[in-house]
């Protein structure tokens, strides 16, 4: 029988009436393939071979602009949301971090490993540059803004030409725009010979801090105030302790810097509670060191200048009042210790040495001529009649208290004056010479 070839081609097949989809695995299914053939095994090596791998790779180079912070441009930058906090964008130097440790707010400031990018305002006066040799040694980047009104350049000329410093003539009553991580607002002229400059004193309290207390805002900097004793005017209680409101007169001869560094605070509290800035703020007390102003007016630098020049020491009143006189260098210890501490404030910087001005005059007579004479004037107007920091608060949070006497410090100063007064007239007399004998 012959083999039969059908062909079905042409029929139709059966189909089903409904489309059925495939029915779900059960959710245990990855699970299994993950513990199946020791896969999860594999999975652990390769993390922990990656994870030794990345923590062995070296840290990039230093050299980088962009290593550990931001670059800053020079382009110009305004923000019409805060009119009165933008300005121009200022040179730029690379930026390296410091670390700073907290341990109850008392602050080992020998250990360091990156250095910051800090801004000084008033960095080229007195106490300012002496802070500016600190954060320098420490390693920090530092921004000075000075407007040489008091400020002398001489004071920072050593560290010309050191990458990690920067001069920017810049009065901070007009708005400034820098990438910072610290600012230090010491810029006012505090001596009393320029009370006479009254406007000028009392802008730079407010208007200056408004702008610096904006910058810090801008680029979430912290902000350290430099206040003063002066804010308790002519205390009634002795003493004077941070909670202590002071007896201030609000219309004096003084009032430009009394009540100008109290809206200071004022200020200063406000972006903190408000803005969430944060803020520090140091109550100065009488602080005397190198580098002072000859001719400022105050009683340190007036002594020795005097005693120096063999001219009678100038006491004004009955030379009973009383002060307290820090060292320098304390000063910008308990200034850094604030700083990178975890306390707002206020905290009394001073010595709590007591010294009536005869006893100062005395001091200065040893140290310099014991037959220094000393001349009685009638007393200044609101002079106040004692003062005399309690600065237990900051031995407790701070850590911080002053190390150097009045006895220690003040050959220091006298040898500072010694040579610049001496050695201009030196320098006059050689001049005077030299034209006489070509004439």
């Amino acid at each position: 029988m012959g083999a039969e070839l059908i062909y079905r081609g042409h029929e139709t097949q059966p189909t089903s009436a409904s489309y059925t989809p495939k029915p779900h695995k059960p959710w245990i299914h990855p699970i299994r393939y993950i513990l199946r053939e020791q896969r999860l095994l594999f999975v652990l090596i390769g993390i922990a071979i990656a994870t030794v791998f990345f923590s062995l790779l070296p840290a990039s180079s230093p050299n980088n602009p962009y290593h550990g912070g931001r670059l800053i441009h020079n382009n110009p930058i305004s923000d019409s949301h805060f009119p009165a906090e933008s300005t121009q964008l200022t040179h730029h130097h690379r930026v390296f971090y410091q670390d700073h440790f907290h341990a109850g707010g008392k602050v080992p400031l020998g250990l360091k490993t990156k250095g910051q990018r800090i801004v000084v305002t008033g960095g080229a006066g007195f106490v300012g540059s002496h802070l500016v040799d600190r954060l320098i040694a420490r390693g920090d980047s530092v921004i000075v803004v000075d407007n040489f009104f008091t400020g002398q350049k001489e004071n920072v000329m050593h560290h010309f030409g050191n990458p990690r410093f920067e001069l920017i003539r810049h009065d901070v009553v007009e708005p400034l725009l820098l990438e910072v991580d610290q600012i230090y607002h010491l810029a006012c002229p505090a001596s009393p010979v320029h009370y006479n400059s009254l406007i000028r004193v009392y802008k730079t309290n407010v208007v200056g801090t408004l702008n610096m207390l904006g910058l810090a805002k801008r680029v979430g900097a912290r902000f350290l105030l430099t206040s003063t004793s002066e804010v308790y005017g002519d205390p009634l209680q002795h003493p004077q302790v941070e909670t202590y409101w002071g007896n201030v007169n609000p219309i004096g001869v003084r009032s430009c810097y009394d009540e100008g560094k109290r809206t200071a605070e004022t200020l200063t509290m406000d972006y903190h509670r408000g803005a969430g800035v944060e803020a520090r703020i140091a109550r100065i007390f009488n602080t005397y060191g190198p580098r002072m102003c000859i001719d400022d007016g105050r009683v340190v630098s007036n002594f020795v200048a005097q005693a120096l020049r063999k001219e009678p020491l100038t006491v004004y009143g009955d030379g009973q009042q009383t002060r307290s006189f820090q060292y320098v260098s304390d000063l910008v210890e308990g200034l850094m210790r604030l700083m990178e501490g975890e306390h707002v404030g206020p905290f009394n910087l001073g010595n709590p040495g007591e010294f009536t001005m005869i006893e100062l005059a005395q001091v200065v007579q040893e140290t310099i001529d014991p037959n220094a004479k000393i001349e009685f004037r009638p007393n200044t107007e609101d002079d106040p009649h004692k003062r005399k920091p309690d600065i237990t608060k900051a031995k407790d949070l701070l850590g911080w208290e002053p190390k150097v006497s009045l006895r220690q410090g003040l050959p220091l100063m006298v040898s500072d004056f010694r040579q610049r007064i001496f050695g201009d007239q030196k320098e006059d007399s050689a001049t005077t010479t030299t034209k006489t004998s070509s004439g």
